[in-house]
């Protein structure tokens, strides 16, 4: 997918006097960069491709495509384009749920989806997440940044973390060895976290009793 690197988005950020927007450019990890979004449910989409290891890079509104549909040519821009592992493509079109239900956007989103499965793309129109999974990512997308907290904190928690105990014990154990409250040495673990070295079932609310597992 090198023919992408150094794109630019389709179209900008628009903002409209008198009108909502929730748009913005996100600083994505994955691609060193910012990323362009132009709704809160596009920017969910985009910290779980940020958060997903197997996604490699992620471009923002990457082209427009062109068909001939109903006797009428149609263009389409979509909302991201994720590159992941051996070259691996999947685009992702971004709805709400109660949109999907109008017959023209569900159309608007079909032809272009056939082109791109055709082409060996894999193809999502995507409308949320579990509120709480997506939450959580949220949450964590926070401590996503390495320049933020201390290298030498995090590579201490990483070496004292114990597979299978629960976020406060790690915490409290971090805390004592840094001579630090328990909630001043947690930054490191949420780091670690983020970066998947460490997992959990994100599915179950933030608390001190989730259990990290060591996936390295």
């Amino acid at each position: 997918m090198t023919h992408f690197q150094g794109s630019t988005p389709w179209r900008q950020v628009r903002s409209v006097k008198g009108h909502a927007h929730f748009s913005g450019k996100y600083s994505a990890m994955t691609t060193g960069g910012h990323v362009l979004y132009e709704s809160q449910l596009e920017l969910g989409r985009l910290v779980l491709a940020d958060f997903d290891p197997e996604v490699q890079d992620i471009y923002a509104q990457p082209f427009r495509v062109s068909g001939r549909v109903d006797g009428r040519t149609r263009h389409h821009v979509p909302d991201f384009l994720l590159v992941k592992a051996a070259g691996a493509v999947q685009v992702v079109n971004v709805k709400p749920a109660e949109l999907l239900e109008r017959a023209d956007i569900s159309r608007a989103l079909a032809w272009p989806g056939e082109l791109f499965q055709q082409h060996g793309w894999k193809y999502e129109i995507w409308s949320g997440e579990d509120p709480v999974l997506m939450s959580n990512v949220r949450f964590l997308a926070a401590y996503r940044r390495p320049d933020v907290f201390p290298a030498d904190e995090i590579d201490l928690a990483w070496k004292t973390v114990q597979d299978g105990e629960q976020l406060a014990s790690a915490a409290q154990r971090l805390a004592t060895l840094l001579g630090r409250e328990p909630h001043e040495a947690r930054p490191a673990i949420l780091a670690l976290l983020w970066q998947r070295k460490l997992v959990t079932d994100l599915s179950t609310n933030l608390s001190g009793s989730w259990i990290l597992r060591r996936s390295q």
